[in-house]
Parts: C-alpha cells; structure tokens; sequence
C-alpha cells in the first residue's frame, strides 16, 4: 500500500467536517507578491515583528494561486512553508490549498511565470546548469527549430534556447517537479478542506463532483500532480475545483447548485478564491458563497483583504476596513 493510498484510507476513517475552529483567518490568491502577503498576515494578527507565527490557535486558510504574475514566490512559500510548522507548535494550524496556478507549475503550464520568479533560483553555478540542461536536449531542440528555419545557425539556436530558458529556469523547474521542494509540498495539500461548516477551495465546487467525497477529491488532485496528468479533469477541467467560477455568477440555477453542494457535504458556506473581486471581499446567496480573492497582489491592484471567522461571526476586512458578512446577501 503507498504511502498516499495509506493516507487515503486513513482520512476515509475521520470525517473532515469534523475539523472544528475557534478563530479562522482566510486570505486569498497572492499571486507573487511578497509585501501584500505579509501585510495581511500582520494585519490579522498571525505574524509578529520576526515575521514569525504569532497567531496561537487561530487556523490560517490560504486559497491557493501564490505563485505567477508577481517575482515574489519563493520567498512566499518559504515563508509559509516554515510558518506551517511555527503555527503547529503554537497549536495553531495553517491549511494551504491547491489552486489553478499551482498546477500549472507542477504540469509545466509556465504562461503566467514572471521572470522575476526565474531569477529568484539564480545562483553562481546557474550558468553551468543551464549548459548542462542544453547539452541534453541540444540535438532534439535543434531538429525542431531546423525544422522550421534549415538557415539557423547553431549560435543562433542557442540564444534562442537562452531566451526561453533564462537563467534559474532549470533550478525552478526542478523544484516544482513532483519530487522537487514546492511540488512534493503542494501535492500533499488539499484541494477542498471543510472546517466548522464552511467549505473552502480555490475556484468553487460543481455539482458534478457532488457524489465524490472531498477526501477522495483531494487524493485524485494529488495523484494527477505527482504523476504530472496535466490533463486530468480533475485539476484542469473547467469544473474542476481549481478553475471553477460557477458558484459566484450570482444566478438563480449558481445558487440551487450552491445549495446541493452545501447539503451534500453537511457545510453552511463555500469560499473561494481565483476570481478576483477588486473592491473588496463579497457575500452571494445572503452569505452562502464568499469570494475572497480581492486582487492583493501588485499585478491586479485590487484590495489587500482577508476574512475572519470567529464564534459565528464572519468580518471581511479590505484595506483595514471592517464589515460584518453573514446574511448581508448580494452587495
């Protein structure tokens, strides 16, 4: 039995609704940027003047797309990677889940990397790396270009792999591979994760998955990474849970859907992120979906916003302003 399927069977015997919380801070897409990230986290009260974990119990949802669009994404997940395990000893928990842009890193979807992200991997033996890399793929990536243009020369074929694979590019790749740091790291998070009756994932939950359990939605989520199925339909279908927009169209047909998929998994409420709400956070169907993507990050210039859960009460804050959610409806 793997290690994963073992994990498996183990979460089939515990209910994850079950997952019970005093205080729970939720921040959405952070695409890449550094400081928006820890001004929320400063905000909330989870990070001291250390930048370390200061939160005690409080369990922090982060709804996935840390990386793409901004330079910063090494340094976020380093960060939240080691603030993972500070919340763990404090009795706190941090659940970080899977979104679209994290996928798209593992299965080699690079569109939206910035290239600040590449140099963020460059160190002084970057040069020799990358030569190396060429000198394996130099006679198949050479065919292809030929192919196309027989007058290219072979300086010329080189800058044209020099241009597309910058340096830090073979150290990225490496280690958002399933074996690398942040793609072992990011398969084994959850995609879905219910907590004290609110349902939290990245893009939004289809009724088409309605009669799957989330453990095993999240275990076929980690199983196409580690096997780098870019195709799977379970992370790149339009009704994955990763890219699903369909719980905040704000229709009649969105919020029966919304009210099968609520009933199913036992929750009260869905948040998500991955479609980004620029003014601020917002409540759907009188509070039963909450979008919590509100554009932090520099790329989008939205609002620097996150959500608190607490003893029944369920604030968004944006740009340090406060207003309760729950039943306000449609904004």
């Amino acid at each position: 039995m793997t290690v994963r399927i073992f994990a498996l069977v183990l979460a089939l015997a515990v209910s994850i609704g079950a997952a019970r919380a005093e205080r729970i801070v939720a921040i959405g897409d952070i695409h890449g940027d550094y400081d928006a990230y820890i001004a929320v986290l400063t905000e909330a009260g989870l990070v001291d003047d250390r930048l370390r974990w200061s939160g005690g119990d409080t369990v922090l949802v982060q709804l996935g797309d840390v990386p793409d669009r901004g330079p910063d994404t090494r340094k976020i997940l380093d960060h939240l990677m080691r603030l993972e395990k500070q919340a763990k000893r404090k009795g706190g928990k941090i659940v970080p889940l899977i979104g679209n842009h994290e996928a798209m890193n593992i299965t080699g979807d690079l569109r939206y990397v910035d290239p600040g992200e590449y140099a963020a991997f460059v160190t002084g033996r970057s040069e020799r790396t990358r030569d190396r890399f060429y000198a394996r793929v130099r006679e198949q990536y050479a065919a292809s270009l030929l192919s196309r243009d027989p007058t290219l020369t072979p300086e010329q074929i080189r800058a044209r792999f020099d241009e597309l694979h910058p340096l830090g590019y073979v150290e990225h790749r490496q280690a958002w591979a399933p074996g690398g740091d942040y793609g072992r790291w990011v398969a084994d998070n959850d995609a879905v994760a219910l907590i004290d009756g609110t349902l939290f994932v990245h893009g939004g939950m289809s009724e088409g998955w309605i009669e799957t359990s989330l453990d095993a939605i999240n275990f076929a989520v980690g199983e196409a990474l580690s096997g780098l199925e870019a195709e799977a339909e379970i992370i790149a279908s339009e009704t994955s849970p990763l890219w699903y927009r369909g719980n905040v169209e704000g229709s009649l047909e969105s919020e029966a859907e919304v009210d099968r998929i609520l009933a199913a998994y036992g929750a009260e409420r869905i948040v998500v992120g991955h479609t980004p709400q620029l003014e601020g956070i917002r409540s759907f169907y009188g509070g039963k979906v909450i979008a919590a993507d509100t554009g932090m990050s520099d790329h989008y210039g939205g609002t620097r916003s996150w959500l608190l859960i607490d003893e029944g009460s369920i604030t968004a804050v944006d740009n340090g302003t406060r207003r309760v959610l729950e039943g306000e409806g449609n904004p």
